[in-house]
């Protein structure tokens, strides 16, 4: 994937009528708004001071302008901030490498798996606290996954398009995966995730959840703006679940059809496809001046309570 230039003119929209109902519908996405929005944002890369290499191509800033709603001044914003995170923060979003060995493992271990099937349309991240081992890994290795595995699905225009759900099994979650986390990072994270990622994110389902892993969500969803507070579901059971999750599409282990094995196999084919692609990403670069950059000063304050520490000082009932 090349940062720009001549692959521009080669893109045809081509996704299902239904898709393209809804983009317009949500979206107001026509031919005319797409063409003139993708000229418009080349031009804005092309004239930033900072931005110094950057992907072009329709597919990478149709990313940024559909989760705006082609609101160009948006879309050039979350773009920037983009950027600016994976500079800021490099052991999250740098080297995000497939085949890196911890990766590979905690990918193998069936931590965070696509499922085949869609809820509405939505591409389902389907993620196993239980399947990360707190004490092999960091933190920081936890947010590459989440990096890795979404980069290698943002390109697709249907996901852009429907956007994605959650469904998080938290059983197997513990005080070890909650002391790997400051508050400072649970924020951070937080931050990148509202404000830089290019996904529509639809809605969030969190079961099997531990009187541990409480604490934690309250306090992550705390800091989450209104409205993904207000498409984040909790569930007793994992038959709950299926009030709002149609049981076919789950995996197996959960009712569904497919062993989550089978599913966590047939991805592992499309990350090996996107690999060089998702390591090129590093080819792109801003210059940050720390004084002047909005989002340095913002990832710096502290939190609106002066919380400092680990959540191992988080008091467990």
């Amino acid at each position: 994937m090349g940062l720009g230039g001549k692959q521009e003119q080669e893109y045809i929209f081509q996704v299902p009528e239904v898709e393209k109902k809804r983009a317009l519908e949500e979206l107001r996405e026509d031919d005319g708004i797409r063409e003139q929005s993708l000229e418009q944002m080349r031009e804005w890369i092309a004239k930033h001071p900072n931005i110094k290499r950057c992907r072009t191509d329709a597919p990478f800033l149709l990313r940024f302008l559909r989760t705006k709603k082609f609101s160009v001044p948006l879309a050039c914003e979350m773009l920037e901030r983009y950027l600016t995170i994976r500079r800021l923060y490099p052991q999250w979003f740098q080297n995000l490498d497939s085949e890196d060995k911890d990766l590979a493992d905690i990918i193998n271990a069936g931590y965070l798996v696509p499922l085949l099937d869609r809820d509405q349309g939505r591409m389902v991240l389907f993620s196993c606290a239980g399947n990360f081992d707190p004490h092999k890994y960091t933190s920081a290795h936890m947010v590459k996954i989440h990096s890795l595995i979404t980069e290698a699905l943002m390109d697709d225009e249907i996901n852009q398009i429907n956007g994605y759900t959650y469904v998080n099994d938290e059983s197997g979650f513990t005080m070890s995966h909650i002391s790997l986390w400051s508050l400072t990072d649970v924020r951070n994270i937080l931050r990148c995730i509202q404000n830089t990622t290019p996904m529509r994110h639809k809605s969030n389902h969190f079961l099997n959840i531990s009187s541990n892993a409480i604490k934690l969500i309250e306090f992550a969803v705390s800091l989450l703006n209104e409205k993904l507070r207000s498409r984040i579901f909790m569930y007793k059971s994992t038959e709950e679940l299926y009030a709002n999750i149609d049981k076919k599409i789950l995996p197996k282990e959960y009712g569904g059809e497919v062993p989550l094995q089978e599913m966590l196999n047939k991805f592992k084919v499309l990350l090996k496809e996107k690999r060089e692609s998702i390591l090129a990403l590093d080819d792109m670069y801003i210059e940050i001046d720390e004084k002047t950059c909005t989002l340095v000063s913002e990832m710096n304050e502290e939190l609106g309570m002066g919380i400092e520490g680990t959540f191992k000082k988080l008091t467990v009932d």
